[in-house]
């Protein structure tokens, strides 16, 4: 059997739901600073622990506009830079 390389994480917004692929939590977290999510709550889509609950990454973040000193002619001059910190990990037994 072949060895997933990327897993897929769901981000709940509101009513809006979105997914980040990512090979772990905060790549997936950084993906989600970029489009401006600051208070981002992951969940691995697909997966319950052994105990038959869900694990929550819960991240803090946010993107700043640096400007590019030496970029490829085809990239803008200035791009949205992201930035996340793990707040913790949560376990919890009912998706709401």
């Amino acid at each position: 059997m072949a060895r997933e390389t990327h897993k897929h994480y769901l981000l709940k917004s509101g009513r809006t739901i979105a997914v980040f692929t990512g090979r772990h939590p905060r790549q997936a977290a950084l993906k989600a600073a970029t489009r401006g999510f600051s208070e981002i709550k992951l969940r691995e889509r697909g997966r319950r622990n052994r105990d038959r609950t869900y694990t929550i990454h819960v991240f803090k973040g946010g993107r700043q506009k640096i400007q590019l000193a030496n970029g490829p002619s085809w990239l803008p001059g200035s791009v949205w830079k992201p930035w996340v910190k793990k707040v913790r990990s949560e376990r919890i037994r009912t998706i709401r």
